[in-house]
C-alpha cells in the first residue's frame, strides 16, 4: 500500500469526525451481479452488510442459497454470516456506506448508458444521511461521479458535498469466470473525495482485499484507470485480431506467429478474438465520449473498436469461403455454433458477440444450431432471439464454429467435436484452442 496522501489544510476536525469509525460501518451494496455480489460476500464476512437489487427472484435465490451466475458458491454465500439481502430501501437506510455495483452498459449509438447509475444514485440520494458515504464500483467516464452522481445527491438530500456526506471511486477488477484471482487476490484502487473520505475507502478495502491496494489522489484519476486498463486490452487484442486477418490472407498461422514473437522478455501476450462482455468491449466507449466532449477525437481507441467489432462478421466471411471450398453451401445445410457466453466458463452473455456470428450466418440463409452448457435458453431467447439447443446430436451438421473454449467443450477433443459433424464436415476454430491439425481453420 503507498503511504497516505497529506492532509487538506482546509479540513477540519468536525468534518473529519462525519465519517463513521469502522467498528461502526454498516454497508449497503447496490447491484448483486457478478460484480456486487463477490463485494458483498466480502464485507458480509466482517461487517454488517445488506445487498440490494431490483430483481426479486436474484434476492430469493440468494437467500436459498443459490448464485445463477456461479460467482459464489454456497459455503462462501453462507460464509458471509453478516450479510442479508433485499429488495426493499427501507433495509438500507440505516446504511452508512453505499457501494454503487450497478453496471454501465451503451445504448444503440455506443454512447454510455447511465440509466442504471442514475436510478441507484437517486435511490442512495432518498436513504442518504449526514456523515454517510457512497462509493462507486461501476465503470465510467473520468468525471462522471462529481459531474453526474454528486449533484443528484445534493439534489435529493439538500445535503453538501464534502460538508455532509462524502464519495469514493473504487473501480471494480471482477474477471467472472475466474476461480484463481478473487476479488481478495486483485490489488484495488481507492480514492476519495477528500484526503479522509481516501483514508477511509482505503482502509475499508484493506480489510477485505489481501493483495494490497493503490491509492490514487482524486477520483477523476480512479476513474480514468478503470477505463484505461481495459482501453488497453481492447487495442492488444485488436491489433492481434488484425493480425490474424493480415496472416490468413498471406497463408500463416497467427497462433505461431504470436508464439515466435513472444519469446521476446517485452512482447505482451495476447490472442485474436472475440471481444464481448460488459468491460473489455464497452469501457473504450466511455473514455472517447468523454474525449470527444472535451473537443479531442480519438483516433486510435475508435480504430480499435472498429477492428473488435466487425469480428463476428469477418468469422463468417471466413467460414462460408472454406464450407464452399469444401462443397457444403448446399440447400439443406446446417450448422453448430459451439458456445454463447461471452468468455469461457461463465454463463455471463452480455454484449455477447458469438450473437454477431449467429445473426451474419442467418445473412447468408445459414441457418445455425447454438449449444452452451453455461447460459440460460430462456434469457438468450429474451434477449437476442437466440434459444440454444440443449442436447447435441452427432452426424447432424455440415458445419461446425468452436466459439467459447469452456472446458465442456474443450474437453470434447478434436473427435468429439467432429463426430457432431456429418463426414467431411468444416471445423472453424474461433479460440484456437484445438491443435492445428484439428481444425480446418483457425482465426
Amino acid at each position: 500500500m503507498s503511504s497516505p496522501l497529506s492532509k487538506s489544510d482546509s479540513e477540519t476536525p468536525a468534518t473529519v469526525a462525519l465519517l463513521p469509525a469502522l467498528e461502526d460501518v454498516r454497508i449497503g451494496v447496490v447491484g448483486l451481479g457478478y460484480v456486487g455480489l463477490p463485494v458483498a460476500v466480502a464485507f458480509g464476512q466482517q461487517f454488517p452488510t445488506i445487498g440490494i437489487d431490483i430483481k426479486a427472484q436474484r434476492i430469493a435465490n440468494l437467500k436459498a442459497g443459490l448464485d445463477e451466475t456461479k460467482e459464489a458458491t454456497a459455503e462462501e454465500l453462507a460464509s458471509a454470516t453478516q450479510l442479508d439481502y433485499t429488495a426493499d430501501w427501507e433495509d438500507v437506510a440505516a446504511c452508512n456506506v453505499f457501494i454503487v455495483t450497478v453496471p454501465t452498459p451503451l445504448d444503440t449509438h455506443n454512447h454510455p448508458d447511465l440509466y442504471p447509475l442514475e436510478s441507484a444514485t437517486r435511490a442512495i440520494g432518498k436513504v442518504l444521511k449526514r456523515g454517510d458515504i457512497v462509493i462507486y464500483e461501476s465503470t465510467v467516464y473520468p468525471g462522471c461521479t462529481n459531474e453526474f452522481c454528486v449533484p443528484i445527491l445534493e439534489e435529493l438530500t439538500g445535503l453538501t458535498y464534502n460538508e455532509d456526506f462524502f464519495c469514493g471511486y473504487s473501480p471494480e477488477r471482477i474477471n467472472p469466470g475466474d476461480k484463481q484471482r478473487k476479488l481478495s487476490d486483485i490489488q484495488k484502487i481507492t480514492s476519495g473525495s477528500t484526503p479522509e473520505a481516501l483514508d477511509f475507502v482505503d482502509e475499508l478495502y484493506s480489510r477485505v482485499v489481501t493483495a494490497g491496494t493503490h491509492r490514487t489522489s482524486s477520483i477523476r484519476v480512479a476513474e480514468a484507470a478503470k477505463v484505461m486498463e481495459n482501453t488497453q486490452r481492447d487495442l492488444n487484442i485488436a491489433l492481434a485480431n488484425e493480425l490474424a486477418m493480415i496472416c490468413n490472407s498471406l497463408g500463416i498461422d497467427t497462433v505461431e506467429v504470436l508464439e515466435a514473437a513472444g519469446t521476446k522478455w517485452n512482447f505482451m501476450p495476447v490472442r485474436p478474438g472475440l471481444v464481448g462482455g460488459h468491460c473489455i468491449g464497452v469501457d473504450p466507449y466511455y473514455l472517447t465520449h468523454k474525449a470527444e466532449e472535451i473537443g479531442h477525437h480519438p483516433e486510435v481507441i475508435l480504430a480499435g473498436r472498429r477492428i473488435n467489432d466487425r469480428v463476428g462478421k469477418y468469422v463468417v466471411n471466413q467460414f462460408v469461403r472454406l464450407m464452399g471450398r469444401k462443397g457444403l453451401l448446399t440447400d439443406d445445410i446446417r450448422v453448430l455454433v459451439l458456445g454463447f457466453a461471452f468468455k469461457e466458463n461463465c454463463p455471463d452473455h452480455r454484449n455477447t458477440k458469438v450473437a454477431s456470428i449467429v445473426h451474419h450466418l442467418c445473412e447468408f440463409d445459414i441457418p445455425a444450431d447454438v449449444y452452451d452448457p453455461w447460459v440460460d435458453p430462456d434469457e438468450c431467447e429474451r434477449e437476442y432471439g437466440i434459444r440454444p439447443v440443449q442436447v447435441l446430436e452427432t452426424g447432424k451438421y455440415d458445419g461446425i464454429i468452436l466459439a467459447v473454449a469452456h472446458d465442456e467443450l474443450v474437453n470434447m477433443g478434436p473427435e468429439g467435436i467432429r463426430a457432431l459433424g456429418k463426414p467431411g464436415a468444416a471445423i472453424y476454430d474461433v479460440k484456437s484452442v484445438l491443435p492445428q491439425d484439428a481444425s480446418d481453420q483457425r482465426l
